[in-house]
């Protein structure tokens, strides 16, 4: 299906927003920053950019990547250490199990390892506004670790612009400061969004004339704010709309049937 709401880098359209991020991480990286952020709304693609990101970075990169990180310190450590293949003692007793100071240890002799044999660590952290303040901590004492030419370990962070407000708060200023690239991801542009259905339709094998009128492209951009995932479901909904007619292209009434039956999009359409 062409407009699958799950993030899959085979649909991947780079337009511009994307790709300047895209840059602006590889870059980041390249010159060995320690801390990276990328912020955008709720479906602004950011998940499928740090796949895209993962995905291009060579064989001299060990990843990790952390889509839940809702977790105190010490449980974020131990999530990082497992992604880095760092072997810890299994214990079903809490009181036995390795402390945040020793987990510490154990990630800084792994990194220097990893370092030794040439190889660079990037950290990706999705959803990254809902970090509690003292895994942040964590994050910033683990960014400090580095040899006399580099750091250890890269962090990127993608969240939603509460992340923003979170890292403003007087606690975590230290981690702010750090921060010397990032990028705010929005909403596509009306060109944008029909060259962003076309793309889709083609990856998914469509070779016809254009689908969507450029009326249903306007309703589809004014229905969506631009954002992709809104897109990808709007545009699902009027192609049923449309087959349900037995139509072979989707006009503006089929994306407004679709708006009607899409609640997070809604508000829009009693607005307009």
């Amino acid at each position: 299906m062409p407009f699958g709401i799950t993030p899959d880098t085979d649909f991947s359209y780079s337009h511009r927003q994307h790709q300047e991020a895209l840059n602006t991480l590889l870059l980041a990286l390249e010159g060995g920053e320690g801390f990276v952020k990328i912020t955008g709304e709720v479906g602004t693609g950011k998940t499928l950019l740090c796949r895209r990101l993962l995905q291009m970075l060579g064989e001299g990169w060990v990843t990790a990547y952390l889509p839940n990180p809702n977790l105190d310190a010490t449980m974020l450590l131990q999530a990082l250490a497992e992604e880095l293949g760092v072997a810890l003692p299994v214990t079903s007793d809490p009181a036995t199990r390795p402390d945040a100071f020793h987990l510490l240890r154990e990630l800084n002799q792994a990194l220097l390892a990893y370092a030794r044999n040439g190889q660079r660590i990037v950290v990706c952290i999705d959803e990254a506004q809902v970090l509690p303040l003292e895994a942040l901590e964590a994050l910033r004492l683990l960014s400090n670790l580095e040899t006399e030419k580099s750091k250890l370990l890269h962090i990127v962070l993608f969240g939603q612009p509460e992340l923003d407000e979170k890292l403003r708060r007087p606690e975590v200023r230290q981690i702010l400061q750090r921060i010397a690239f990032h990028y705010r991801l929005r909403g596509l542009g009306r060109e944008e969004v029909g060259n962003y259905v076309a793309h889709r339709l083609r990856v998914a094998g469509y070779r016809g004339e254009a689908m969507f009128s450029s009326g249903a492209l306007r309703v589809l951009l004014r229905a969506s704010g631009g954002m992709p995932r809104l897109i990808n479901i709007l545009a699902h909904k009027a192609l049923l709309a449309s087959f349900g007619e037995g139509k072979t292209d989707v006009k503006a009434r089929h994306v407004r049937l679709a708006w009607r039956d899409t609640e997070s999009a809604r508000r829009g359409l009693w607005l307009w």
